[in-house]
């Protein structure tokens, strides 16, 4: 039990507050900064490769992987603007398409947090 410096009243450690007047207490050892860590403006995600990956995103869905038609033999179209296909039956490659975003937005999120702002 420790005491509120406020009123007084003996209160559970665990308690960050007083039940009774409401006054903030004093936790026992203050926090201690690591020596590696330093105490300056927080780490940020580099925001000019965070734009990068959602302009290579908004490109890829513009032009996305086309495949033949279903009444012919499976093939690899290539990448065309989505309102001009290959060929007039040509479809979007949905897996390929999945594949390409997923590893675009990962790749992204790695590279701002590797070369973050610190």
């Amino acid at each position: 039990m420790k005491p509120c410096p406020s009123c007084g009243r003996a209160l559970p450690e665990i308690n960050r507050y007083c039940t009774d007047c409401g006054a903030a207490l004093e936790p026992h050892a203050p926090p201690t900064a690591s020596p590696n860590k330093s105490t300056s403006a927080p780490e940020q995600l580099n925001l000019n490769i965070l734009y990068g990956m959602v302009t290579v995103l908004v490109v890829a869905i513009l032009m996305p992987p086309w495949e033949s038609p279903p009444s012919q033999p499976a093939a690899f179209l290539g990448f065309h603007f989505l309102l001009s296909p290959p060929q007039p039956d040509a479809i979007v490659s949905r897996l390929l398409l999945t594949i390409e975003l997923t590893t675009t937005a990962i790749a992204g999120l790695y590279l701002s947090f590797l070369f973050r702002t610190r």
